[in-house]
């Protein structure tokens, strides 16, 4: 069985490069990708403190969001919560991405002195094999200490594919970054992995036959739709019909008249209408959203035969498996280094007040991911069955909040700020008081689970 670190950095430089082409140039594995980083990060992955203190949170809430904002280093305005979406765009096409944590100095102004940087997968050079020093080998871009573990990474100053950059040869040494000022992304497969590998490698080779097919298709399709003219020659002795020596062969065009030489005639080849077009572009479909991780209508946008029982069924396992990577991969690996190190420098820098943080930093370093909400097919039906499982004492209000993309604590603090402002303002409450069980849910009035979606 061939070792799979030998496969990837024989070959995951070469998928990489054909699966960023395919997602630039190929709507369907283009709407595939976007899928998933929608729904992995959306308008981003946010963290909540867990310290028991209430106003620790709150001041550990606040901070992050003034930092947030300023938290790319390359000074883009699309704050931490856009480079998750980068990041993971870039793992999905590219199998891996790398980002570096950069200390800054007060000077610079920023809320915690701390700015992340992400770097190109190119920019780890994978044929980093020699040893640094005796014991501590480097393997693919990564160095291991004695005991196996990741000590540093040697990291390029510039991405090397980029024609932009400066060619000075001392500039393009790789240099040697700790590995706790490194964030590696990437999903593993097996057990040792040291590299990402595309996502998109199982379906490469279909996606480029539905091109070379869809092509022939439409050439096909375009030499059916042609009409021209022939102009016949039938007086021999007519030098008016003849063509010159050097007259090129004519071309078929939109609306040409071709003249002819003398005996020559035409015979138009007759192709059949390809009944099999659609049933083969739906298969080779499916097996793209499949080895992709994406749903059928998600990668071709169709939704002609679907209806609410296959759209949930679909979406069911397609959250299910974006759940595991956000929980297992996204925010272990990218996430909750960031938070670590943010908490930690504005403690160190003075940004927030924590006397106990030397004694104890596990209480401040501590945090929960809130991934965005998914909307469901019929959210009526989803909400009765939330409030069904809370009042049944199966999951928590806390829980269901969380699921949904919220903090419980910032929601009821927005419920009792509206209900203060309804007494004021002497205005009608919109719901009664007593928590959930005096939800009103209206009637079911949705279609049956067999109506189709379009209908």
């Amino acid at each position: 069985m061939v070792n799979l670190n030998a496969e990837m950095l024989a070959g995951a430089s070469i998928a990489a490069q054909r699966a960023a082409y395919f997602a630039r140039n190929n709507p369907n594995v283009a709407a595939a990708v976007n899928a998933l980083v929608s729904n992995a990060v959306g308008t981003g992955i946010k963290p909540r403190s867990k310290h028991p203190d209430p106003a620790v949170r709150d001041a550990l809430h606040a901070l992050w969001e003034r930092w947030e904002r300023v938290a790319d280093a390359s000074g883009r305005a699309g704050g931490f919560y856009a480079q998750q979406a980068l990041a993971v765009r870039a793992m999905i096409e590219g199998g891996e991405s790398f980002a570096r944590l950069r200390a800054r100095l007060p000077e610079d102004g920023l809320p915690v002195p701390l700015q992340v940087e992400l770097i190109s997968r190119d920019q780890v050079p994978s044929t980093q094999w020699q040893e640094i020093r005796p014991g501590n080998p480097v393997r693919a871009g990564i160095e291991f200490d004695t005991l196996g573990r990741r000590v540093a990474f040697w990291v390029l100053p510039f991405n090397p594919n980029d024609p932009t950059m400066p060619v000075l040869a001392p500039t393009w040494e790789p240099k040697r970054v700790p590995a706790e000022d490194m964030l590696h992304l990437f999903r593993e497969l097996v057990e040792n992995q040291l590299r990402g590998l595309s996502w998109l490698a199982p379906i490469l080779l279909r996606v480029k036959e539905l091109d070379q097919y869809e092509d022939a298709a439409l050439v096909r399709a375009k030499v059916a739709a042609m009409l021209a003219g022939f102009i016949m020659n039938k007086d021999d002795a007519n030098p008016a019909w003849q063509p010159p020596a050097n007259a090129e062969t004519p071309t078929l065009e939109p609306g040409v008249l071709v003249p002819l030489n003398p005996g020559e005639s035409v015979e138009f080849t007759n192709p059949p209408d390809d009944k099999n077009y659609d049933p083969f572009t739906k298969n080779h479909m499916r097996a793209i959203a499949v080895g992709i991780g994406a749903t059928y209508f998600q990668v071709s946008g169709d939704l002609k035969d679907a209806n609410y029982s296959s759209l949930r069924g679909g979406l069911v396992e397609f959250r299910r498996s974006v759940e595991q990577l956000q929980h297992l991969t996204i925010i272990p690996q990218f996430c909750d280094p960031v938070w670590r190190r943010f908490v930690t420098l504005a403690v160190l820098s003075g940004a927030i007040d924590a006397p106990d943080f030397f004694r104890d930093p596990e209480p401040y370093l501590s945090a929960e991911w809130l991934p965005p909400a998914f909307d469901w097919v019929d959210p009526l039906k989803d909400v009765r069955a939330e409030v069904e499982a809370i009042e049944a004492k199966l999951k928590s209000r806390a829980q269901s909040v969380a699921e949904r993309g919220y903090d419980v604590e910032t929601l009821d603090s927005q419920i009792a700020a509206d209900v203060q402002r309804e007494q004021r303002l002497g205005l009608p409450p919109t719901a009664k008081a007593g928590g959930v069980s005096e939800m009103r849910i209206p009637p079911e009035e949705t279609p049956s689970e067999e109506t189709p979606a379009n209908g």
